[in-house]
């Protein structure tokens, strides 16, 4: 049995050591094409937007090493997947080869979003791969003016960690407050004070109309006609799932490919997807989900490797996702949903705390900074389907 990854990212990479963990001794390949990485194996992100844009000193780690992926007796083929042949059990690669299998795991993951309606200049970077942050790291002598598009967690944790390199830092972000989306807006709203205290300089509420300048980036224009002076631009608007080279292979591609709990791929006999590609249906939620986090690529991971073996699991896990900034460690449990009820029941949104929302009589989520110990109990609660008024009562 050949089983194919594709994509040497960390759900994939994941999945092949999971697979040699439960004693698969099935034939596997790994196909990868990391920008810059000559091998196509993905290194570990999290760093990439910390310690190696900090130090010049820190090098980005592959995945896996040479040893390593030799010790699992894996084939690592370098190489961009074109498209998917699915009644001929094939995928396509860049250069017109072909590579059958018997089992597929999708783990292409997302692609970096680029401000949409504006033509790119040298000078504005994404970050998504470990090139991207050397780009970056390069781009960010002392004294170069940074605007950073998007406040998410990421934009969020590049403009603290430029900041703190004594750069000028400008956030420009659509919504009212820094990472609204995954904090809801009370406690996005007391992280962004923070970082305005802090002395970076955030624009909340208006959009990027524009780019000044013709060899490289000089400015970005905002709609409200405020002009920003510009040497580097960091692009933080999010990702969308890299699945152009499934077009036509007749999967279902809503916004990823869509799987069962066990994450098959909808009417696809041996297909399964893995990490920020898959969109699978909940049976905690009830719905369709799509999740972008670290732990969750390595979840979905365990969860293929489980079905490729004869031992088929459920993924249902509480979303969890962390970022460093601010001088501490920001950890949400769960989903913040804009309808719930939120209570602090630890400290206070401007120092360490341990806030905690609720909906339809649940705990709905748990969200701790510099509070990893308080958080503890509340995240049990939150696993064990804890009621509401159970939560609030400690």
């Amino acid at each position: 049995m050949r089983i194919v990854v594709v994509g040497a990212s960390l759900g994939g990479v994941r999945t092949v050591q999971g697979l040699r963990r439960r004693g698969s001794d099935a034939e596997v390949v790994l196909v990868g094409d990391e920008p810059g990485a000559p091998d196509g194996m993905a290194t570990d992100r999290p760093p990439l937007s910390k310690a190696f844009l900090a130090d010049p000193a820190v090098a980005a780690k592959p995945l896996l090493s040479a040893e390593e992926l030799a010790a699992l007796d894996v084939r690592l083929v370098p190489a961009r997947a074109t498209d998917l042949d699915l009644p001929g059990r094939r995928i396509g690669l860049h250069g017109g080869d072909e590579l059958a299998f018997d089992a597929l795991v999708v783990a292409t993951g997302s692609t970096p979003r680029a401000l949409p309606g504006v033509e790119p200049l040298p000078g504005v970077l994404p970050l998504r791969s470990a090139a991207d942050a050397a780009g970056i790291r390069a781009a960010c002598v002392p004294g170069a003016r940074v605007v950073v598009v998007g406040g998410g967690f990421i934009g969020a944790e590049v403009a603290w960690t430029l900041h703190g390199l004594g750069l000028p830092v400008t956030v420009v972000e659509p919504l009212p407050t820094l990472m609204v989306r995954g904090l809801g807006p009370e406690v996005g709203g007391a992280l962004t004070r923070r970082h305005v205290a802090a002395g970076i300089d955030l624009r909340l509420g208006v959009a990027v109309a524009g780019l000044e300048g013709s060899d490289r980036v000089t400015g970005v224009r905002l709609v409200d006609g405020t002009l920003l002076p510009a040497d580097v631009v960091v692009l933080g608007l999010g990702t969308v799932p890299e699945t152009g080279w499934l077009a036509g292979s007749g999967l279902d591609l809503r916004d990823g490919v869509v799987c069962d709990e066990h994450l098959a791929a909808v009417g696809a006999e041996g297909v399964y997807a893995v990490g920020d590609v898959v969109r699978w249906r909940s049976p905690r939620y009830g719905e369709d989900l799509r999740v972008e986090h670290w732990t969750n690529a390595v979840e979905t991971a365990g969860v293929v490797a489980a079905g490729l073996t004869g031992t088929p699991a459920v993924h249902d896990p509480v979303p969890y996702v962390w970022t460093d900034q601010l001088g501490g460690k920001l950890q949400v449990f769960g989903r913040v949903r804009p309808q719930d009820e939120l209570r602090v029941v630890h400290g206070d949104l401007d120092g360490s705390f341990v806030a905690v929302t609720g909906g339809e009589g649940l705990l709905q989520s748990v969200v701790g900074f510099g509070a990893v110990k308080q958080l503890l109990p509340y995240r049990k609660l939150l696993l064990a389907g804890a009621g509401w008024d159970e939560a609030l009562a400690g």
